[in-house]
């Protein structure tokens, strides 16, 4: 089973490397540009029901991971309260920026990056990193001013106590026995989302200043999928190890045994989960089809294998070991039948939601 622990993208800058394989990643987070720089307006002007600006603010940055997206939306938030100070002739406040990320993500790579920003001419910027979950206390009470996530809350803090306490497999190779089981093993998923998101919530709550703000997205499914027919992306790595077990590549007991960590929300789901735990009032949530984001040279076979690759092979390799040559093998061929991997992904429809959350 894997836990969060082992959840991280593939690290360096080779061809199967996050840094290399996230460009859509990146096209998304610039659709939460504006809903961040509403939120730094909000921050430098109401902050104690005055005129003054204030004279700190700390933006952090939850799952920000490594490679050219690491700084998107810090960055963002700093241009835009050094916009915000141009217009109204005020003196920028001092800026701390903190990026987090799991213990094993590519800190090196993230730190480099960040002398840019430190070097900038803007407010002045002092960074740094906070290495952990985002399903635990980061960071000192009330001193946050502006949270932002992107791409990293449907990542779950574990899999689903009920499926891996009862060895129920994910995702069962027998087509009949996975098809009946599919709605019970949805709500274990979704039951365990709901348990982390609200956690989440109420952590970051205790640590936003008062009138403190989120930005987050996250990657859902369609609101007009019905929740028991819908997985995740990863169903797609599931059906390539699938195949693998049942030629004898990887053990049952193995494939039975590998639950990923990864869930995706409807935008009705996620606003429930919200309004039930009451930390924050939503301003504004959006929600669009992330293929609007890639040109369709992007879904070919390789490119769409290095991208999957980019994201699950850490934790494909932890639970099975080295099979990745033999996993791009399998895939190649079910992939060599003209449409069998646009198929694939059309059976997966996903949407991008963004949320902006003011403290309540």
């Amino acid at each position: 089973m894997a836990s969060s622990q082992l959840v991280r993208m593939n690290q360096g800058q080779g061809e199967t490397s996050y840094a290399r394989n996230s460009s859509i990643q990146n096209a998304q987070q610039n659709r939460m540009k504006p809903l961040i720089e509403a939120a730094i307006v909000d921050l430098c002007s109401s902050v104690n029901s005055s005129t003054v600006f204030p004279r700190k603010m700390l933006i952090a940055d939850l799952g920000c991971s490594s490679g050219p997206n690491a700084l998107a939306l810090v960055s963002i938030a700093v241009e835009a309260i050094h916009n915000h100070c141009l217009q109204f002739q005020q003196s920028p406040p001092e800026v701390c920026v903190l990026l987090n990320d799991l213990p094993e993500n590519d800190f090196n790579a993230v730190v480099k990056s960040l002398v840019t920003l430190r070097q900038s001419n803007k407010p002045l910027v002092v960074t740094g990193v906070t290495p952990g979950s985002f399903y635990e206390r980061l960071f000192t009470s009330g001193s946050l001013h502006l949270v932002c996530s992107s791409n990293s809350l449907q990542w779950l803090s574990k899999a689903p106590e009920h499926l891996t306490r009862n060895q129920i497999p994910a995702y069962d190779i027998d087509e009949n026995a996975r098809r009946e089981r599919l709605p019970m093993v949805h709500e274990a998923y979704a039951q365990q989302f709901r348990k982390d998101f609200t956690l989440f919530l109420k952590l970051r709550a205790k640590e936003l200043v008062s009138g403190g703000w989120m930005v987050v997205s996250i990657i859902g499914r369609p609101s007009y999928v019905i929740a028991s027919r819908f997985f995740h992306l990863w169903e797609i790595v599931a059906q390539i190890l699938s195949v693998m077990t049942s030629e004898g590549a990887i053990d049952k007991e193995k494939f039975d045994s590998f639950y990923i960590p990864l869930y995706g929300p409807s935008c009705q789901e996620l606003r429930e989960i919200i309004q039930e735990e009451g930390s924050f009032s939503i301003r504004e949530m959006r929600e669009h089809d992330p293929k609007t984001d890639y040109d369709n040279t992007f879904v070919t076979p390789s490119r769409f294998l290095n991208h999957l690759r980019a994201i699950f092979e850490p934790i494909i390799v932890e639970h099975f070991g080295e099979v990745m040559d033999e996993f791009v093998r399998t895939a190649e061929r079910r992939w060599s039948v003209e449409g069998s991997m646009q198929d694939g992904c059309a059976r997966n429809p996903r949407v991008m939601l963004v949320a902006s959350l003011a403290k309540a």
